[in-house]
């Protein structure tokens, strides 16, 4: 019998819900070194017992005796922690390769920053077993002001004028099925307070961005879940902040311009010296006041150093990367342009400001996670440069230079992920947790570069062993080279935002 945790039973076929019918009945995961992902140290030589879409056993494999039929797994000198959780993420692109890329990547979990009718198409397949992919938290379409910063050529936004507007947009996204709000840059004060009303009448999180006409710790008071980026945390934490708000709502962008891409970067060229200021005006005791009441209250960030670095380090983006084969050539060959046109026209003095303000992002995380602030690990997945799945783990390795240990990072993108998202399911190696888990070949707390190194992973109980990830890899790898471009062109999907206040 099993010891001290769950009773012989049949489980439902392991795989089910990807469609896989490998095996039934219990599966076992012996003699490996689990990190739990809640901080604690590691456990060696440890058997985890999965049974249906659940753990049922975690123990130490000299004191597990597992039932006769059990499939066993033996990975010694292996690390299983839990699957990853990517909490920003604009997923664009084939059914064959965008929902697979996740968890194949080691990402069991994503949180959908705009949500579109084929994110809910994805994540019910998923849920019935027909297609492979992560647990999806799909958000609602951008809600902004009007004129958006988003045009109409990457997708459907929704513009708000006023509180009436706001407070309906908000009873539109909830009938649509959207897991949250998305709140944007350009709300007016008086809408986004609506939408705050509004949403806590209708039981559904707004989150994003912090709107330009709004402080932080207003937005943290009125629920807001989680801040996205660190441009509203540059401006809050200045001294010049009273100053910079004025400038910021003389910011004018063209309403009639059909190009998203142009849009950010003429925004982006008005407000890189309103980014320097606040910079230069940096407050500590500004800042150390306003993460405590961060870390006091229920809002998290997330930083999504990522996107930053790709928007204001260009010159220091890769040439090729092993994964960037698993998308379509097109949409790789299309990057360039897309970045020179966000970030083209830079002179070199502005090139070393956003070089230096690419650095104080990385000293505000460290401060934030000194304080107690809650980070959840995003990338903004969906701008150039960023591979779904594979991005996060560059992610982690940038919170790690940012200060954070090895440990605190994975948190990052495991537990405190989870709790942010609000998924007390996931997110740890535990009794009665998701099997959503990611097996390695290295120790991730002596490098978190090791979370590359991924033997198999667990997708709701389903495992996907070395031989099985590398055949559904090649297959991905195989669609994304037969599928033609669109019509329209290649577009920016992600917030393309890494470089406003």
């Amino acid at each position: 019998m099993l010891t001290g945790t769950a009773a012989a039973g049949t489980a439902r076929a392991v795989g089910t819900r990807a469609g896989n019918g490998a095996g039934s009945g219990l599966l076992a995961f012996t003699h490996v070194t689990v990190i739990d992902g809640s901080g604690a140290p590691p456990a060696a030589d440890m058997t985890v017992v999965v049974e249906g879409s659940r753990i049922t056993v975690l123990a130490p494999s000299s004191r597990t005796r597992l039932p006769p039929g059990t499939r066993k797994v033996d990975l010694s000198g292996k690390y299983l922690i839990p699957g990853l959780i990517e909490a920003h993420t604009h997923s664009d692109g084939p059914e064959s390769v965008i929902p697979p890329l996740y968890p194949l990547a080691g990402v069991t979990t994503v949180r959908e920053m705009r949500g579109q009718p084929v994110h809910h198409e994805w994540r019910e397949k998923i849920r019935n077993g027909a297609l492979l992919g992560p647990r999806w938290v799909v958000g609602s379409p951008i809600v902004d002001g009007a004129p958006s910063l988003w045009a109409a050529d990457v997708g459907p936004t929704i513009e708000v004028r006023d509180a009436a507007e706001a407070r309906l947009a908000v009873r539109q996204v909830r009938r649509e099925g959207a897991d949250f709000v998305k709140v944007y840059s350009r709300l007016s004060r008086e809408a986004y307070f609506a939408i705050a009303d509004e949403a806590r009448r209708q039981g559904i999180p707004y989150l994003g961005h912090c709107p330009d006409t709004v402080r932080i710790a207003e937005a943290s008071a009125s629920g807001h879940r989680t801040i996205e980026h660190l441009h509203a945390l540059l401006l809050a934490t200045s001294r010049h902040e009273k100053e910079i708000r004025r400038r910021l709502a003389a910011v004018r962008i063209d309403p009639g311009d059909p190009s998203s891409l142009s849009r950010y970067h003429s925004w982006f060229q008005q407000v890189h010296p309103l980014e320097w200021q606040a910079v230069q005006g940096y407050d500590r005791d500004r800042a150390d006041a306003l993460f405590a009441s961060l870390a006091s209250g229920r809002t998290a960030v997330v930083p999504t150093l990522s996107v930053h670095r790709t928007l204001e380090l260009p010159d220091e983006v890769p040439s090729r990367a092993e994964e960037w084969k698993y998308l379509p050539a097109w949409q790789v060959e299309s990057w360039p342009d897309q970045l020179a046109a966000l970030t083209g026209g830079r002179t070199a003095e502005q090139k070393r400001q956003i070089r230096e303000i690419f650095g104080h992002r990385l000293r505000l995380v460290s401060e934030l996670h000194a304080a107690g602030v809650r980070l959840a690990a995003g990338t903004d997945t969906g701008t150039g440069y960023l591979v779904p799945g594979f991005a996060l783990h560059d992610e982690l390795a940038l919170l790690v230079a940012a200060g954070l240990s090895p440990a605190e990072a994975l948190r990052a993108a495991t537990q405190d992920a989870a709790r942010t998202l609000g998924l007390p399911a996931v997110g740890t190696v535990a009794r009665g947790q998701a099997a959503d888990l990611l097996v390695l070949d290295a120790d991730p707390l002596r490098d978190i570069r090791n979370t590359r190194r991924i033997h198999g992973v667990v997708v709701d109980g389903r495992w996907i062993s070395p031989e099985e990830r590398r055949r559904l890899l090649a297959e991905v790898e195989e669609a994304a080279a037969q599928t033609p471009p669109p019509q329209s062109g290649p577009a920016m999907t992600g917030c393309g935002c890494g470089g406003h206040p």
